[in-house]
């Protein structure tokens, strides 16, 4: 590994709780980004011609702490802080102290109900990711002055309504976790099907909300509902490879090569399955977890429980009610008793106003009016999805069956 690529592996691990511990010590998210930003300068530096040290992390955060001193030095705004944090001899970490973790107040802050929901996920990649700005503006398909310009609107939020770097209080917690889940979730989401853009999937963005999962679950170990989401991503994300062809149009579940769904992915989500459902009322992404369980052991579509998936699906609807739900339990009540069973429940859904624009209840209520004999619906149902459709792979695909319909 090149000095370039040591640098950047520690950065990707380190960053999160370097900038955690720096916004804790001053109390300052611009601040702490500028220094931390500046150690990794300074490590390009120096690392070439010395080596990577033995602790990378607490050498970074030494660094950063020494530029923050020196910047409040220099500052005069500063001056009153210098004096209240006593900061003068707090450039040097002892030998073999570790460096705190202070990233579960970064997510809690990330996701604070506070801010915009525009937002809080670019904050999260920006701070727990590591993400510059342009990566963050790629992420979400805005320009980079547009997504400059809401991290700093977000910043100056925190500022103003005084929005507090640390971890909710145990009475506190369960109102405000799923906020933070609910954000992971959504990146993830972007990731595994893209709203807009030439590719089906984003897998580096999938595989960064895993990644910021798996450090927020090693901070909260005990929340089954932690252990439910990361299942859920674990267990939808290793059908990746098989989810598009070779041109990169979608492939539907019932077509997908199921020997190249990742096995060890597949293994690490059923471990985590019945830790998310013991100890209590279940919550919703542990049931969504326990769904996907049950498509990756099934061998194929026709092979899978349909009937426990459908009992799950209104488990869900209980615990956690949504128009999306009820298209997916639909789908799934057509699995299990036929498509005339699916489309009157689908049917009746279609006058919701907040799934005007969702384009995978036209999908699914196309394919039932298709295996149903009823060509003309069926082409009207594809077309409106086509209308609705945010990638290109999506659109080819659409396409396809709309021209397989009116062919028929």
């Amino acid at each position: 590994m090149s000095t370039s690529e040591a640098v950047e592996a520690v950065f990707r691990e380190e960053h999160g709780r370097l900038l955690g511990a720096l916004v804790r010590r001053f109390g300052d998210l611009d601040l702490a980004e500028e220094v931390t930003s500046a150690a990794i300068e300074a490590a390009l530096v120096h690392w070439p011609a010395e080596g990577v040290p033995r602790r990378p992390g607490a050498w970074l955060m030494a660094t950063a702490r020494r530029k923050a001193v020196d910047r409040l030095r220099r500052d005069r705004a500063y001056a009153a802080k210098l004096a209240l944090l006593q900061v003068d001899s707090v450039a040097e970490m002892p030998e073999g102290a570790e460096l705190p973790d202070d990233r579960l107040q970064l997510f809690f802050t990330c996701a604070h109900p506070a801010l915009a929901d525009e937002v809080r996920g670019a904050l999260t990649l920006r701070c727990l990711a590591g993400l510059g700005t342009a990566e963050v503006a790629r992420a979400y398909l805005v320009p980079q002055a547009t997504m400059a310009q809401r991290i700093v609107r977000a910043k100056r939020k925190i500022a103003e309504a005084r929005i507090p770097f640390r971890v909710p209080g145990a009475d506190e917690l369960p109102e405000r976790l799923p906020g933070v889940l609910q954000v992971l979730y959504s990146i993830f989401t972007e990731g595994y099907v893209a709203s807009a853009g030439p590719c089906l999937q984003r897998v580096d963005l999938a595989e960064e909300a895993i990644r910021l999962v798996r450090i927020l679950r090693g901070l909260l170990p005990a929340e089954r509902e932690v252990a439910g989401l990361l299942a859920l991503m674990v267990l939808v994300h290793a059908r990746r490879e098989a989810r598009t062809a070779g041109d990169g149009s979608p492939v539907l579940l019932a077509d997908q090569d199921r020997s190249r769904w990742d096995a060890a992915l597949i293994a690490e989500g059923l471990r985590l399955v019945p830790l998310a459902l013991a100890g209590g009322p279940v919550g919703p992404y542990g049931v969504q977890a326990a769904i996907a369980a049950l498509h990756v052991e099934a061998a194929s579509v026709e092979t899978t429980d349909w009937p426990q998936i459908v009992a799950l699906y209104d488990v869900l609807l209980a615990v956690s009610p949504s128009p999306v739900v009820a298209v997916n339990r639909a789908a799934a009540v057509a699995m299990r008793d036929g498509p005339a069973a699916g489309l009157a429940l689908l049917d009746g859904l279609a006058g919701d106003e907040r799934l005007r624009a969702y384009a995978p209840l036209h999908i699914a209520r196309a394919d039932l009016l298709q295996q149903a004999g009823r060509a003309a619906e069926a082409a009207e149902a594809y077309g409106r999805a086509l209308d609705l459709a945010g990638t290109e792979p999506e659109r080819a695909f659409l396409r396809h069956r709309l021209d397989g319909v009116a062919g028929s």
